[in-house]
């Protein structure tokens, strides 16, 4: 017993908890919160209990498990998320205040969550959390802040299982954990006061407006107090996130997210090494630009991200570990504009797999990644069986829709667009489409073609690329007549085709300023 009342008293130092023991029961206690923890004379945990000051003692099953089970670490990391979830500013007064304000908070937004979503939002519970209006929501306890589940990764978590209520009917979340995108929503402090609720903002009953939204009361006209806090909702893991989705979370809530103690990096660099720390990988993935990814038929492919396409303004990124807000009413909107990023992310994670082949290993397959816009890529590659480039734009226009087009000579099926968008929007992977990309278009090159057919292949070649010379490069009158006035300039990849303006979607027809030839990427990749 001893020895467990020993390491109990030195977690809680760590923490800057108070300890004290009576008996068999110790006391890890805060300004605002408690711990009591029975031990039986073997020195094995019987119980544990936490209660906010003021509060009946609740039992917490998993701080129990994580003692009996001897793990220290994580209960340490758990009682330090409790510390800061009441580590609130102000004298007592003010954190009473802060602590009904969340409560407050918190009722509104279980409110929301059993507020009717669109039906296609509801079908599994994976669709719940990537489109519902504030994903999946695990009420609070005493142990643990509400929570929201909002984005769930492909491939990683349960694809279709009945609606249940009861969170311990969804115990994988837990264990999927970083696949799900976790907000903890709590409070934090603030250089400026805000005006914060003291009571529900919801109507009741709770109704919708003219458009599917929620109904709320004006804030005049409920109990409010201005404190120097705002809420928050802690993502667990950080996201990294682009500097203009920065300010769109700001433009939705009006508190600015602060700049200090952000560092700024391009995405794919922020992308790649959480991609690595998430699977315990060693190797700096962040420091890489060619990435070489093992696929499941054996088949090896090579992902060049060029530092200097990407190292530029529109791509600058912040890791992200909190967004603060100060009405309910925000976190629609805010889980939405994080699930977009979740998505840009995901593409770009898939080029990377930590557990992918050596970078020396002999590729199959080459495929440059450039920026078009904040949110769209386009990829470049060698067709099959051909000395011509193609293009596909990818676009990401929501989370749940992702748009490809194709240029490219001799690409004659109009339906790969469609198909290739659909496989995209499905699997969440640039490697995984190319893969289906290249298999289709090898297809296509080695069926016959009809004379109307040929025709209409070599009547489109006339305004798409060039065909290169045996070096895989572009001659130089080619390269310029490849290039008119009206095109994306030298850094974009729709430079290695001839691509109408009208052709492509207003972000990328906008231009790209991002230097760099992927003409001769790609056949330096071969050489």
């Amino acid at each position: 017993m001893s020895k467990m009342k020993c390491r109990l008293e030195m977690i809680a130092k760590q923490q800057g908890m108070g300890f004290h023991f009576t008996d068999a029961t110790c006391y890890l206690t805060a300004d605002l919160f408690y711990l009591e923890v029975l031990l039986l004379p073997s020195g094995e945990v019987q119980e544990v209990k936490v209660a906010p000051h003021g509060e009946h003692p609740v039992p917490s099953d998993s701080l129990l498990h994580l003692l009996r089970s001897d793990n220290f670490a994580d209960f340490s990391v758990r009682l330090a998320e409790l510390f800061a979830r009441y580590d609130i500013p102000g004298d007592n007064e003010t954190k009473s205040k802060l602590l009904t304000s969340l409560k407050s908070l918190w009722k509104d937004l279980q409110q929301l969550s059993e507020m009717p979503n669109e039906p296609k939002c509801c079908e599994t519970r994976t669709d719940l959390i990537n489109s519902g209006r504030v994903g999946f929501l695990m009420a609070g306890k005493q142990d643990h802040p509400l929570s929201l589940y909002f984005y769930i990764y492909p491939n990683d978590g349960p694809k279709n299982c009945d609606l249940n209520s009861d969170f311990l009917a969804f115990k994988g979340l837990s264990e999927l954990k970083p696949a799900v995108q976790e907000a903890q929503v709590t409070v934090g402090a603030s250089a400026l006061t805000h005006k914060l609720q003291t009571t529900s903002v919801i109507p009741q009953p709770p109704r919708l407006d003219n458009q599917g939204c929620p109904a709320f009361v004006a804030l005049a006209e409920v109990p409010t107090e201005m404190l120097p806090a705002c809420f928050l909702l802690r993502l667990k893991p950080p996201i990294p996130v682009l500097s203009s989705f920065v300010e769109r979370l700001g433009h939705i809530t009006d508190v600015t997210v602060p700049d200090f103690g952000l560092q700024w990096a391009p995405l794919p660099k922020l992308v790649m090494k959480g991609s690595a720390s998430a699977n315990s990988q060693s190797h700096p993935l962040d420091k890489q630009e060619i990435f070489t990814l093992l696929l499941a038929d054996g088949g090896v492919h090579a992902y060049f991200l060029p530092e200097s396409a990407w190292h530029v303004p529109t791509q600058r990124a912040a890791l992200m570990d909190s967004v603060p807000f100060t009405h309910p009413a925000h976190v629609p909107a805010v889980l939405e504009l994080l699930r977009h990023q979740c998505a840009v992310n995901t593409l770009l994670s898939s080029c990377s797999d930590p557990h992918s082949s050596s970078p020396a290993s002999v590729c199959d397959l080459y495929f440059e990644v450039r920026p078009e816009s904040t949110t769209s890529l386009s990829v470049t590659f060698h067709q099959p069986r051909a000395d011509s480039l193609a293009v596909l734009l990818v676009n990401v226009s929501n989370p749940r829709c992702i748009t490809c087009k194709l240029f490219g000579a001799g690409i004659p099926d109009p339906t790969l667009d469609k198909y290739i968008s659909t496989v995209m929007t499905s699997c969440m992977s640039i490697p995984a489409t190319m893969k289906a990309l290249y298999s289709r278009l090898e297809e296509i090159t080695t069926a016959p073609l009809s004379t109307s057919h040929t025709a209409a292949t070599e009547a489109e070649n006339d305004h798409l690329s060039p065909v290169m010379d045996a070096d895989g490069q572009l001659p130089a009158a080619s390269q310029s007549a490849a290039m008119p006035e009206h095109s994306h300039g030298p850094g974009s990849a729709c430079s290695a085709v001839s691509v109408a303006p009208s052709e492509l979607s207003p972000e990328i027809n906008a231009g790209n300023p991002y230097p760099g030839d992927p003409v001769g990427v790609m056949a330096n990749c071969q050489s």
